[in-house]
Parts: structure tokens; sequence; C-alpha cells
């Protein structure tokens, strides 16, 4: 729970991170080389120089930091994790669903836990998909629509295939469908990440919630084109976020748009972690105004009720949380302790 200095309360939940391991000795080739060194180069070229990692850490950090970073230095309530296999790049993957279990088994209340798919695994993926449902209760999934597999660059929503997947989510009640469709990273192909299958997707599938993983960028005006027609379309503002630092008045001209075409109900906060420290990010944000100018001309605000509801309770209702509940329930666990010490 995050207290602003003007004593308004902050239920936060981070609806994107990551327990990766990128390191050299998990780098199946060059490619493992290369995308984690272009998730770096966003780390430091976005964080605020107190904030940016040394290299060999940033490529696999340990369970106590993020931790420590998250749930006592960072206000997150609950991190949703969103795994991203990348097995033709990693040896073991890159950040999967059973190494996210680990700490999701440990804290349990600290962490939602999401899987993932890939509809080029056909049948076999679909069983192997039943599975992970069984064992994990996983609510959500993460799709990476431009991961490479062997000769195969990426796919889409589209594809018949990935239509049977996702009969199989509604089906098992998997609701929450989170879609990377963002900035693309080296060497991925960029197209593979365009926004036009959420269109044909949420339109077939009225009953599973889109979540628009980094709103579309640098597609937004599609991707909100297409939301405010879907209204089970939402926006997750990983990768966005950081420009509130370097890029401000970029920052407020994204949100303003994203505000005026989506509404408060259907953006998410994220800090990407660990490509982003939550804790600066979230001061930053309750602290920001949209500039005024802007504000005036497209007609929104960033009022406190509008923070309150992208930080967290927006996320809470897609995942059946009670903020109050959950607040209570994480009261006297050791994380809170060491906040209130």
């Amino acid at each position: 729970m995050y207290r602003s200095a003007a004593g308004d309360e902050y239920f936060v939940v981070d609806g994107h991170v990551h327990w990766w391991d990128g390191s050299p000795e998990n780098q199946k080739n060059e490619y493992g080389k290369g995308f984690i060194s272009c998730f770096y180069d966003y780390h430091s070229g976005l964080s605020p120089a107190e904030y940016v990692w040394p290299r060999e850490k940033y490529e696999k950090y340990d369970k106590a930091t993020m931790m420590q970073d998250m749930f006592v230095d960072g206000y997150v309530d609950v991190g949703i994790f969103q795994p991203t296999y990348l097995t033709d790049f990693y040896v073991n993957g890159f950040n999967t669903t059973a190494h996210d279990a680990e700490l999701k088994n440990e804290y349990p209340d600290r962490f939602i836990l999401n899987s993932a798919w890939d509809p080029r695994d056909g049948e076999r993926g679909l069983a192997e998909f039943e599975e992970k449902v069984a064992t994990y209760g996983i609510k959500g999934v993460k799709l990476y629509t431009a991961e490479w597999r062997g000769d195969s660059r990426g796919w889409s929503l589209t594809d018949p295939m990935a239509e049977r997947y996702l009969a199989k989510c509604q089906e098992l009640g998997v609701k929450n469908i989170h879609v990377h469709k963002g900035p693309t990273i080296w060497p991925l192909n960029k197209d593979a990440f365009d926004v036009a299958d959420i269109d044909h997707a949420a339109t077939n599938f009225p009953d599973l919630n889109f979540i628009v993983e980094h709103v579309g960028m640098p597609r937004t005006d599609d991707f909100c084109w297409i939301a405010v027609q879907e209204p089970n379309v939402y926006g997750g503002l990983a990768v966005l976020m950081p420009f509130i630092h370097p890029r401000p008045r970029y920052f407020g001209q994204v949100m303003a748009e994203l505000l005026f075409w989506l509404g408060a109900d259907r953006l998410l906060f994220a800090s990407d972690y660990a490509l982003w420290h939550p804790k600066w990010l979230i001061e930053k944000f309750v602290d920001f105004e949209i500039p005024a100018d802007i504000a005036d001309q497209v007609g929104v605000q960033l009022d406190v009720e509008t923070k309150q509801k992208i930080l967290g309770l927006n996320a809470a209702k897609l995942y059946d949380i009670d903020p109050e509940a959950h607040t209570a329930k994480l009261a006297g666990d050791e994380f809170s302790r060491k906040v209130a010490a």
C-alpha cells in the first residue's frame, strides 16, 4: 500500500513482472545475448541514474533482491508474473511458469502466477496448457506473438490454432489474455507485434479480457481505435510508464489519449520488473499531472480516483482480488513488517 504525501492510499497491483535468467550461462546463442542487451538498454536509458543496475546483476537477479525491491521498497501489494519462454534463445527459457511458480508457492499472497501458450505447439501444447491450469490454478496467460520457433518468426491471434487455444482458455476459466504488443526487442520482428489481430480476437471471444501490454507502442493510435470499440480490451502500461522520467510531456500526451479513448477503468499499471523499479514509477505517477494545455485540449485529468484505479483497482477487479481483504491478509507478513519498521 502506497500512501502519498497528501495522505491518499493506493492499493498497488504490478501487472507485469518477471523473474528472468538472461545470464551468459543460460544464453543459447547470440540472440539470447542480444535480447537481454536490448532489455538492458531500455533499463539504463529510461531509469533515473540511481536505479540503474550493473549489467551482471540485471542479467540474473536473486529472489531476495526481487522481494525487497517490489514489496518493501517498491510499494507493491501484488505482482502478476508474465512468463516469456524464448526457448530458441535460452537453454532453460528466459522466464518460465515453473520458475515463477517457485516464488508464487513461497509467497502465495504476493503473486499471481500466469502461464503462456504458443499455437505452434499444436495438440500437444493444448494438453500441456490444460495441465498447467490444473497444476497452478492460473487465471491468465502472457502471449508473445513475435517469438521465434525454428524457421517461424511469429504467429497471429487470427491463426485457426490460436483460436483453438483461446477457446480452451474460455473453457478453463482463464479469462485474462495478456498479449505483448509493443516495441520490438532485438532480434524479434516489429511487425509480428502488430495490434490488428487483437480486434479479431476480442470480437470473437467477448468473454475474455485482452490486456494489450505496452498499449501497442509504437502503434498506440491503432490500439486506441481498436480498444474504443472492443469493451474487453485493456491497456497494460509497461514500457510507457518509465517515460514519465526522461520524457514527461510525451508520457502526458499518451496518457491523455489513453484516458480519452479507454477511460480510467481499462488501464493497468506495470513496472515490467526488472526492466524498471516500481518505487520511482509509483512515486512519480502519483505526483504527476498531465500538462494543462494537453489536459484542456483532450478534456481529461489524472485525479486521485483515476490513479487509484490504474495503480491497482482495475487489475484487482480482473483477478477477483478484494483490496481491503487482501490488505488485511498481507498486514502480518514479513514484507509488511519491514515496511512498518
